[in-house]
């Protein structure tokens, strides 16, 4: 009897396995159908972003508008500062002289100073030889490219400055020259957000030094000092110079377009994390920055035909035109200049800008100097190896300054968390997500199909917000025909997007089970853009502007929950599966996901509305994102996991706590090193 029982068993086994190939063959070309536009997406995103753009509004006189840049100034610093300990903020410069090079007309002085605690950074002064009182200075940032401080324009313009009586401070920047290693990659920034500081802090605390000292320098007439840099430097001279009042006159050049622009043309501020740091851009723009500038002496320089980013022609309604009746509040018209380069044209800072800075100098620093470059400057190029300072073996970088606030992080639930501890809970995770409910506005039917007793219906949902997802709704009509039946609704998602899904939808179909496969913002084909830079663009601009991808991305599962009960189950305009059947009523949503990613939504989404899941099961899921430190993933692989004090505030163990009632299987961990795809 046991034998014909296991026989029977073995049968049967089969008999499923098979049924179920069959329906992976089935499935397999509707988990591979198009059914979302990259272009559609970036439409969509930009379109919401749209929404959020800061008015740019005049007030009626400079007492208002001086008011107004102190509060935006106030508000700013306290984004950029959040988390960092203040005695780091209010830190007294330290810079140590490491050496000297004697040159014709000039000195440069080697300088190492501190960032913070055990992260150093290196710059170059260059002093002129004969300093007759207090001197001009001007702190000269890097931008994105080889060579760091010792960038062949950044030397001669710090060279032709010098030789011209300013003082000028040459810093290096993070991810370049001294401080080109790995962990110092920009995206970095990222993850000094997830573990509760914003990341823009440390870039910010590093330029600010470097003004620090020359405010500081007995020889700097500190009335008198100006900032300049290209493309980040440009971004960075704006950040600086107009949230620090010590700084005087300021040549951007082509470094920060308005948010207009930015969203018009992502490849223009959408790839730099710092940037479109976490709000920084929230009710407040770059056009604001700049206005704040007035009535300081501002050149704008920018690049007729540039081939990187800001093109002239492109930008200069949101950073100049717009900018200049701000100017003329205080009667100034004339100190906000605008000078494009034409020669070569392209993203650069050589001589005939450099040229252009000098008269703008001369003026604004009240000097009788020549605006035409030295003739042996080429000559005077230093190598790289001539100008490396030194940093310390052991120097931090932005990873490890991340994995240090990390390792300091611990989340430990309460033995009988109570409805007080979880509501608390919920509220900050609200927060920290920007979590906002959306509703399903619509279900557009895309494609549907009826072979061998499977239906499947492919939707394009639209949301409430402007944006969308898109899912393959399956259901076997053999499982229950002709007979009133509950049938359970599990909802698939994966980092890998629908297509890796198609054993799972198989399996489960073959169970008789109901079977949605989603495709949320930021996952699959819901990409606004070809590659990881666009995925990285619109991702960053949405955290600049105070939204978040994990909270966007839960609102969609939350709504799709939603849609699922009250259409498909309570008869409404919707395809209704087996019309030979009556559904009796249909339980809450169970959830599988496949990933670190998807397991972070669902989970997030489960704690913020528990009562609309019945289960959530993670296969490749992370115990803790402590491991994200350990084992980074590529800002573009994962945004919804880079939320600022998303660590901080929480982990796996209190989200599944916050998430009450739903039971939750989390057991299917990743192995190490291979939590992203």
């Amino acid at each position: 009897m046991k034998q014909l029982t296991s026989i029977v068993a073995l049968i049967l086994c089969s008999t499923w396995a098979l049924y179920a190939q069959g329906t992976s063959k089935l499935v397999d070309p509707l988990l591979t159908q198009p059914l979302q536009n990259p272009s559609v997406v970036a439409d969509e995103l930009s379109h919401f972003m749209l929404q959020h753009v800061p008015p740019l509004v005049l007030p009626s006189n400079s007492q208002q508008w001086d008011k107004e840049a102190a509060r935006i100034r106030t508000r700013e610093l306290s984004i950029l500062y959040h988390g960092w300990p203040q005695q780091w903020i209010d830190a007294a410069p330290k810079f140590e002289r490491v050496g000297v090079i004697e040159r014709p007309g000039y000195r440069i002085i080697k300088l190492r100073f501190e960032v913070v605690p055990g992260f150093y950074s290196a710059a170059l002064l260059y002093e002129p030889a004969q300093l007759s009182g207090k001197a001009p200075a001007i702190l000269n940032v890097n931008g994105h490219g080889p060579g760091g401080k010792a960038v062949e324009h950044k030397q001669k313009r710090c060279i032709n400055q010098a030789r011209r009586g300013i003082i000028a401070l040459n810093i290096e920047w993070f991810g370049f020259g001294e401080l080109g290693a790995e962990g110092n990659s920009h995206n970095n920034l990222r993850l000094l957000d997830l573990a509760g500081v914003n990341g823009l802090g440390l870039f910010y605390l590093e330029m600010r030094r470097g003004l620090d000292y020359l405010y500081n320098d007995a020889d700097v007439d500190r009335s008198r000092i100006g900032v300049t840099g290209l493309s980040g430097g440009g971004w960075q001279t704006i950040m600086l110079s107009s949230l620090d009042t010590r700084v005087g006159p300021a040549v951007p050049v082509a470094g920060f377009s308005s948010m207009t622009t930015g969203i018009e043309h992502p490849n223009y501020t959408g790839g730099d994390p710092e940037q479109n740091a976490s709000d920084i851009r929230q009710g407040v723009d770059y056009a604001q920055l700049a206005a704040m500038r007035a009535p300081r002496p501002t050149l704008m320089i920018y690049n007729d035909m540039d081939d990187c980013c800001f093109r002239a022609g492109v930008v200069k309604q949101g950073v100049y035109t717009d900018i200049k009746p701000f100017f003329n509040l205080y009667g100034k018209s004339g100190e906000l200049q605008w000078y494009e380069n034409q020669n070569p044209g392209t993203h650069n800072y050589q001589i005939d800008s450099r040229e252009a800075s000098y008269q703008f100098w001369n003026s604004a620093f009240h000097l009788n100097a020549s605006t035409k470059e030295d003739a042996d400057t080429d000559a005077e190029v230093r190598s790289y190896a001539d100008l490396v300072v030194g940093l310390p073996d052991n120097n931090l970088t932005i990873l490890g300054l991340a994995q240090s606030f990390a390792k300091s992080i611990k989340h430990e639930v309460p033995p009988n968390p109570g409805k007080a501890w979880i509501q608390s809970q919920r509220d900050r995770l609200r927060e920290v997500a920007r979590y906002t409910p959306v509703s399903v506005t619509h279900a557009w039917l895309i494609n549907s199909t009826h072979e061998n007793k499977v239906e499947s219906h492919a939707y394009r949902f639209e949301f409430s917000n402007g944006l969308s997802a898109t899912g393959v709704l399956f259901q076997s009509v053999a499982a229950h025909e002709n007979e009133a039946v509950v049938i359970p609704t599990t909802i698939l998602m994966s980092d890998l997007g629908m297509a890796s899904t198609v054993d799972d939808v198989a399996n489960d179909v073959s169970r008789g089970q109901r079977v949605l496969v989603l495709d949320p913002l930021f996952f699959g084909e819901n990409l606004p853009g070809p590659n990881a830079r666009s995925v990285a663009a619109y991702a960053q601009m949405l955290t600049g502007i105070g939204q978040r991808p994990l909270g966007l991305e839960a609102a969609q599962i939350t709504a799709i929950v939603r849609w699922l009960g009250e259409n498909l189950d309570h008869g409404s305009a919707t395809p209704q599966f087996g019309a030979s059947y009556a559904i009796k009523s249909v339980p809450l949503a169970h959830v599988v996901t496949t990933g670190p990613r998807s397991e972070t939504v669902a989970l997030t989404a489960a704690a913020l509305e528990p009562e609309l899941f019945a289960t959530l099961e993670s296969r490749k899921s992370i115990s803790t994102f402590g491991d994200i430190f350990e084992h980074p993933a590529a800002y573009s692989d994962s945004p919804e996991m880079m939320s600022l004090d998303l660590y901080h505030d929480f982990d796996i163990n209190t989200l599944t706590s916050t998430a009450s009632h739903v039971a939750i299987d989390l057991s299917a961990t990743a192995p190490p090193r291979m939590f992203w795809h």
